[in-house]
């Protein structure tokens, strides 16, 4: 009774060790190694072998087993209804076997087991959420004695870790497959925007330069069409311009070049280019700096991409006779501007995606302003490579505001984001 009680306490204490390693197993293929193992050892079995289901096949493949068997075994699709691993495989359910031999050719759900030299053994499905993905087995007990109960309970736990190890690594492999398409799409998609945008660039120059000279030699009459065609293109030289900035972007080569930047001459140019615009749309467009020769060390054209996209998308959804307002202020460790507005507002529901790439607020089919959706992901790109922060705030109908930070140099960045966050 003492031996029987400390062959017990060893086979717990094994089954137990092999229960730990689940997690300390980067590959699948040697954690299903020392299940096999594992499985002999406990049933007392001369073999055991893991079988995995393949759908491409509708069979079964051996996916582990004793290393003198296994290149041999791999090479073979063990079918699910001439074999008790494809029996427990499609039932679900244990078979205990005690002597396969005597029924070599009268059952056929023993051929391939019996013909491959098993002439007792115990088999366990590998199941997961409900699920079989294959069967756990083990072969010929040893010393003539016969598989019971006790051999099926450890066979079955040993089944359970084999189960969730192959779907883990299963998962695995199918967000990796999935993860490098998301990857091929991106390029591909990334290929198409720097290849379009170049191509446009060519006979938007010449459309550019052709109604330069017309501008010239056009009579009066002329020069409203030569007007449009001008206004036109220099809206499409815009539009190419953005998405050769997400192509710059996503390429990796968005790389900050700092230097010495004068932030209130920065804002004053942005605020000047676009006074016409917001006359012609009776728009007041003014500049509010706290203090004077405001300045940090950044890159001059990323911030005035920023200033420029953030200005343009205020008076795009500003009405006529509305008001948008710059301000900038100086703060412990960093620059905040903020480009406020009057105008039709952001829905709370809408504001959190407002800086996703091609995200438009208005649907496709009922928009009234144009652009691609790009202008507030590439100052919200840019804002971040410099280490800062840009947000927004909104009430629908009645107005935005969109803050942003800029660390006044780089040993700042992380400082800066600590003082906004609080």
């Amino acid at each position: 009774m003492t031996e029987q009680y400390h062959d017990y306490t060893r086979r717990l204490e094994r089954l137990l060790e092999v229960c730990r390693n689940l997690s300390t197993y980067l590959d699948l293929q040697p954690f299903l190694q020392s299940i096999i193992e594992a499985a002999s050892d406990l049933t007392l079995s001369e073999s055991s072998l893991i079988l995995v289901y393949e759908k491409e096949e509708n069979a079964l493949r051996v996916a582990a087993a004793p290393f003198y068997q296994l290149d041999a075994l791999q090479t073979i699709a063990v079918p699910l209804d001439s074999s008790i691993a494809g029996s427990v495989y499609r039932s679900q359910q244990s078979f205990l076997y005690r002597k396969t031999a005597r029924a070599e050719g009268k059952d056929k759900a023993l051929d391939w087991e019996c013909k491959a030299g098993a002439e007792s053994l115990i088999a366990v499905p590998l199941i997961y959420q409900n699920q079989a993905v294959g069967v756990l087995e083990a072969w010929n007990k040893t010393h003539g004695n016969a598989y019971n109960e006790q051999d099926l309970l450890f066979l079955d736990t040993l089944a359970a870790q084999a189960a969730t190890a192959y779907r883990n690594q299963h998962l695995i492999q199918e967000s990796e497959a999935a993860y490098q398409k998301v990857l091929e799409l991106d390029r591909m998609k990334s290929d198409f925007i720097a290849i379009t945008s170049h191509e446009l660039r060519t006979p938007l120059g010449h459309i550019i330069g052709h109604s330069a000279f017309l501008a010239e030699t056009a009579t009066a009459a002329q020069k409203e069409d030569v007007t449009i065609i001008e206004h036109s293109a220099a809206r499409l030289k815009e539009l190419i311009e953005e998405i050769g900035d997400v192509d710059h972007l996503t390429s990796g080569l968005g790389v900050v070049k700092r230097q010495t930047v004068s932030i209130s001459l920065l804002l004053q140019q942005a605020v000047e280019s676009f006074q016409e615009l917001a006359n012609a749309r009776r728009i007041r467009l003014s500049l509010e700096s706290k203090q004077a020769n405001l300045s940090l060390e950044g890159d001059a054209e990323k911030i005035a991409i920023i200033l420029h996209n953030l200005i343009q998308n205020a008076l795009i959804f500003t009405n006529p006779g509305g008001v948008v307002k710059v301000t900038a202020e100086r703060l412990p460790g960093f620059i905040k501007i903020a480009v406020l507005d009057n105008g039709i507002g952001i829905p709370q529901s809408e504001q959190e995606n407002v800086f996703k790439r091609f995200y438009q607020v208005e649907k496709h089919l009922t928009r009234k302003h144009g652009g691609l959706g790009l202008g507030l992901s590439i100052a919200r790109e840019m804002v971040e490579l410099h280490g800062g922060k840009i947000w927004v705030e909104s009430v629908e109908s009645k107005g935005s505001r969109f803050s942003f930070i800029l660390p006044l140099n780089a040993a700042q960045a992380s400082a800066a984001e600590k003082v906004f966050l609080q």
